[in-house]
């Protein structure tokens, strides 16, 4: 979840919402590549989630990381809730996962430098109070009851509506996990194919790295439970927006989209408003219940749109969302994955002819089926495994194409991040499929092995 907003200009008028998204666009030289993942934190001794305060804690962690390695705390109120350091945040999630949002980095070497540096720094910590961290998609044995409650207005709200509006949205904020990438746009028409191939493409993602197939300490009969459960959570605010491949789609489209759904907060003097299910389109007239007569700021919009949880969005970039949380590996693969399809045009090109004639029930097909069954799945004529491998060669042309080389080993450029996509490929197991060979082997049916096996 994102840092609280605060301040910027008023927005008087409805074409303010749309420049906002434009201020996005950036010369290709400005592109850059900003990585998010999320993990959860567990004590050593008895595997139970990591709690907010105490000697093994989410406090002790941030407490440790400022002191030791200079990041700059972020308070609400007198509650120590993240972090801060050259361009970088470290943030909590709702049930204590702790986010490393990542600086914009010019190239994957860079990107995987810094999540490498803070899994260093994390497991220092972890180490000295008795903490572990692993990378998987959902918690496989925690119930709600033992998940903290953290001192975060923004997930009080959250969690309240949560409750009223889908089945499962309370489980995804205290039990599921996410690897992310965030990638520039140069215009609107370049914004338009971008979302759309991340759009017609996450279900390949959700493939690549499924990693949940187990919740509560059972089968869940998904590879990926983590994106089965944002099938039931909001309808509102989720999903594969079919209105994104209509004729004229674009920012205003995408200012009009944003606008319908239903606010959670204002963030006004460090605390949080309760404006859940209140509209911003009255916000913009200056008759928001809460505030009367006063219009929005560049951050309330900001904040808005960071409550809007589609498969991808748009804020001043795009947000890739249909990935599992996972190993170490993986975390650098994920963004090589979709810089190599969106960073170079023909690459781009090649991968919207790929998608372009998929109708809306198509994309929604696969993004079920990729869930369940991952590269088994199959719609239609359309094999997942198939497309995997169509989409994985596009993306390794386009990370040849950009010649970004390491500055440590200059004959070695970013397709190397690759290789534990292509290494699922060649076994046509995704890491949930590797997870329930051994629970159903070596692990004799046990999920006490897995807390070693996907730890950092």
């Amino acid at each position: 979840m994102s840092i609280p907003q605060q301040g910027g200009k008023v927005i008087e008028h409805y074409h303010d919402l749309v420049e906002y998204l434009e201020q996005g666009c950036k010369p290709k030289n400005q592109w850059r590549i900003g990585t998010e993942h999320e993990k959860f934190g567990f004590v050593l001794n008895n595997r139970s989630p990591l709690p907010y305060r105490g000697d093994c804690s989410i406090v002790a962690l941030l407490e440790g990381l400022r002191d030791e390695f200079s990041w700059h705390p972020v308070l609400e109120g007198e509650n120590l809730i993240g972090l801060s350091k050259d361009g970088a945040n470290v943030s909590l999630e709702p049930g204590g996962q702790i986010e490393l949002s990542g600086a914009p980095l010019e190239t994957l070497h860079e990107t995987c430098d810094e999540v490498n540096n803070h899994l260093k720094e994390v497991r220092t910590i972890g180490d000295r109070i008795g903490a572990g961290f692993m990378g998987i998609g959902a918690a496989p044995e925690w119930s709600h009851e033992q998940m903290p409650i953290l001192p975060k207005g923004r997930y009080q709200l959250m969690t309240d509506y949560m409750k009223k509006v889908g089945k499962l949205g309370v489980q995804m904020m205290y039990r599921t996990c996410t690897v992310q990438v965030n990638l520039d746009f140069s215009s609107e028409p370049d914004m338009i194919k971008k979302l759309r191939v991340a759009l017609a493409l996450q279900p390949i993602a959700t493939a690549f790295f499924a990693n949940s197939p187990f919740f509560e300490g059972k089968l869940t009969n998904h590879l990926s439970w983590r994106s089965r459960v944002w099938r039931d959570l909001d309808p509102d605010r989720t999903g594969m927006l079919p209105f994104v491949f209509d004729e004229g789609f674009g920012f205003e489209a995408w200012a009009e989209y944003a606008l319908d759904v239903p606010m959670y907060f204002v963030f006004r003097d460090n605390r949080y408003l309760d404006a859940r299910g209140l509209s911003f389109r009255d916000f913009l007239k200056g008759k928001l219940p809460i505030l009367p007569g006063e219009l929005p700021l560049d951050s309330d919009w900001g904040d808005h749109l960071t409550t809007i949880f589609p498969e991808a969005r748009i804020k001043r970039f795009i947000e890739m969302r249909g990935a599992d949380g996972g190993t170490w590996g993986r975390l650098c693969a994920l963004p090589a994955l979709w810089v190599g399809l969106l960073y170079d045009q023909d690459a781009l090109d090649e991968a919207w002819h790929l998608v372009k004639s998929f109708d809306h029930e198509t994309r929604e097909a696969l993004r079920v089926e990729s869930s369940r069954h991952g590269f088994e799945a199959r719609v239609g004529e359309i094999k997942i495994l198939d497309l995997a491998r169509k989409v994985l060669a596009i993306a390794d042309r386009g990370l040849q194409a950009r010649q970004k080389f390491s500055s440590n080993q200059p004959l070695v450029d970013e397709r190397h991040f690759l290789n534990t996509l292509w290494d699922s490929l060649d076994t046509k197991m995704t890491p949930a499929d590797e997870l329930l060979k051994k629970f159903n082997g070596e692990w004799e049916g046990k999920l006490d092995p897995i807390y070693e096996e996907c730890s950092y």
